[in-house]
């Protein structure tokens, strides 16, 4: 069944999102309610995504507003989102590409918005889906997936993102690799823990000490900007004596930015936000691996793969390194692309050490790589607390330069600035 065929918009049991759109041409009756302006270089190649929070410019409800950008003094209507949590509500819309430095938008208020075209979020044996325009970029899987028959089953895992696809439907990610059967796409554990004067190993999941488990989703939310979900995922501990528990909890967000047309290249965002479950600290001990990891496509190998981080290291040199970002791209069938993992400032132990296998690894170059915050030293979660990582993975066809990079990590870390004037 094609994904256009089957995908729905499917809300999660707690959050919701209301997604507002507006046609081409702005109202006659719009009523200016505030002025956002921001400032960029003129030199980008890539979208902004971009962010503010809502109820502070005003209260008027959701379906009364529309987004429109002073372009050469018309005012056009431009896509636009907005999501509700406990904390407020938020508008999400994002700044194209142009030579122009100076971006100006307003957020007017309407009687009849219309609809511009919207991503897709849909369940289907057990995966939840996202895509736009038909084409599935990524499968998000929140039932447990098993192994080959004849594998040990401990290898049996949830929560996971495979594949995750370039913009023309190559998979970047892979499972089930037989040298390493606990490599599940992109996903999540942490390697050595120690909680309750044991040691726990999240990441191993044949040594049979805990796993990582999806227990609900938060959000999923499929809009005019953004497709995405919200998940719970409990980092669960098998204790000796045959009972589980978990010793955190983990918030896990992803969004997926819609690209423009013509694109070849999408922005998605994942964060984790993780608190002790209970009243027992959580000790990540210093491990070489630990954290958000990818086991990449097995096209890719020491031949016709390449890695590149911020600070210059190729991938005979990043492995231990610390950096900004890191950059693989490589050869799809007869096609190119590759992926940026980024690191923001606010992450523990930014720039992050990496974790990148050797160019020798399984004798052909396998590709696996791993920003680990605690490759070099320990980190504590305590009880009562939260701890934030925020990622961004800019996902392409074709080749990406190193300044390229470097841009869209800029973008990330350092996005335009707002001045709102109601």
């Amino acid at each position: 069944m094609k994904l256009k065929d089957r995908v729905h918009n499917w809300m999660g049991r707690t959050g919701c999102v209301l997604l507002l759109c507006t046609a081409v041409a702005a109202s006659v009756n719009a009523q200016r309610v505030a002025t956002l302006r921001a400032t960029t270089t003129g030199k980008e190649q890539l979208s902004i995504p971009m962010q503010t929070a809502l109820d502070a410019i005003t209260t008027l409800p959701d379906s009364s507003l529309q987004l429109v950008e002073i372009r050469d003094g018309k005012k056009v209507n431009i896509p636009f989102q907005i999501s509700s949590s406990a904390n407020g509500r938020d508008l999400y819309w994002q700044i194209i590409p142009s030579v122009k430095t100076n971006h100006v938008f307003e957020l007017v208020r309407v009687t009849a918005p219309n609809n511009f075209p919207v991503m897709q979020a849909g369940k289907n044996k057990g995966a939840l889906t996202i895509g736009d325009n038909g084409k599935e970029l990524l499968q998000y899987h929140f039932e447990t997936v098993y192994p080959p028959k004849g594998i040990d089953t401990a290898y049996k895992r949830s929560g996971f993102i495979h594949p995750l696809n370039t913009p023309s439907g190559h998979a970047l990610t892979r499972i089930n690799a037989p040298d390493h059967y606990h490599h599940w796409g992109l996903w999540n554990p942490w390697t050595h823990v120690l909680f309750e004067n044991d040691t726990v190993d999240f990441w191993n999941l044949k040594d049979r000490k805990g796993t990582v488990r999806f227990s609900g989703f938060n959000t999923v939310e499929a809009g005019t900007v953004y497709s995405g979900f919200s998940a719970l995922h409990e980092h669960v501990v098998f204790q000796k004596n045959g009972t589980e528990k978990t010793a955190i909890n983990e918030i896990q967000t992803v969004k997926i930015y819609k690209a423009q047309p013509g694109d070849a290249y999408y922005i998605m965002d994942i964060s984790s936000q993780l608190s002790c479950a209970g009243s027992s600290p959580v000790l990540l001990l210093e491990y070489r691996y630990g954290g958000l990891g990818i086991r990449a496509t097995e096209q890719w190998d020491n031949k016709n793969s390449t890695t590149l981080t911020s600070e210059g290291k190729d991938r005979k040199g990043a492995d231990g390194s610390t950096a900004r970002w890191c950059l693989t791209q490589g050869r799809l069938g007869n096609e190119y692309g590759g992926l940026e993992m980024m690191s923001h400032p606010v992450n523990y132990n930014h720039p992050e050490p990496l974790r990148v296998w050797p160019e020798n690894m399984n004798g052909r170059g396998d590709v696996f790589l791993n920003f680990s915050p605690t490759k070099n030293k320990n980190w504590l979660l305590e009880p009562g607390r939260s701890y934030l990582l925020k990622y961004r993975f800019l996902i392409f066809d074709n080749k990406l330069t190193g300044a390229q990079a470097e841009e869209a990590w800029q973008s990330f870390a350092r996005p335009p600035k707002l001045i709102i004037q109601k």
